[in-house]
């Protein structure tokens, strides 16, 4: 096995309203324990883009695909993905299109998608954005334990709305070859024990947790943002994800 084969290349890919500066402390942690670790600011989470409100799923997934075709490109594939909450849709179909150009997938707080699965299916046709929520509501859906008023802040002040088309799009998958890619799923607000208990029940948003062929399961106790709230112990985890798939 090469160098190259042994050290593969980790992509971050953020969740809704965040960018690649999300993951800044993780990849810090991970390059200066000589990982090559990669943040993407996916297709619509850019301030600056202006036709950031028509990015779709689909233009999530080629940004992503064109990234680890890029990768493949220098030697350095098959690589890492590791994808935090919403950006479990553009990962799942990328997974689906794709198997090939991955070595491991690490979902954080979050896990893969079933074919149909919308983020909004409510959304109205001409809602344009959704900015993110006040905290209170937030926290209805999602943990905010661990975060200090200054990872709060930093949220509010740099979360980019989330494009509607991206909310609307169901996520379309053929390819049960998706199923066999190494993964690792982190539980944060939710335990592995329950995640594993809705799975065998047919809960709809696990149910391919218990399609998967070669799945580990790691408890990193915090809220849904672990990348703020525990950045060390986060990137100690995806590590160890990179070195078992070896």
């Amino acid at each position: 096995m090469t160098n190259d084969e042994q050290n593969p290349t980790i992509f971050l890919i953020p969740g809704h309203w965040l960018g690649a500066w999300a993951w800044d402390d993780v990849a810090e942690h991970l390059r200066g324990a000589g990982h090559r670790a990669t943040a993407l600011t996916l297709p619509g989470l850019d301030s600056d883009d202006a036709q950031r409100t028509s990015r779709t799923l689909d233009d999530q997934v080629d940004a992503i695909e064109r990234a680890l075709a890029q990768d493949a490109a220098t030697g350095h594939g098959p690589a890492v993905i590791v994808a935090h909450s919403g950006a479990n849709a553009p990962v799942s179909m990328l997974l689906d299109r794709h198997p090939d150009l991955l070595r491991r997938v690490v979902w954080v707080d979050s896990g893969p998608l079933a074919p149909g699965s919308v983020f909004a299916p409510d959304a109205p046709a001409d809602l344009d954005e959704l900015p993110l929520p006040a905290f209170e509501d937030l926290a209805a859906n999602a943990s905010l334990d661990g975060l200090s008023p200054d990872d709060l802040e930093q949220f509010r002040r740099r979360a980019v709305p989330e494009p509607g088309p991206v909310l609307r799009q169901a996520v379309t998958l053929t390819d049960d070859g998706r199923l066999d890619v190494p993964t690792t799923l982190v539980c944060c607000s939710i335990t592995s024990g329950q995640i594993q208990e809705l799975a065998a029940a047919g809960h709809p948003m696990f149910a391919e947790v218990s399609r998967l062929t070669q799945v580990d399961f790691v408890d990193l106790p915090t809220g849904h943002w672990p990348m703020w709230s525990r950045p060390a112990d986060l990137a100690q985890v995806i590590a160890s994800a990179v070195s078992s798939t070896r």
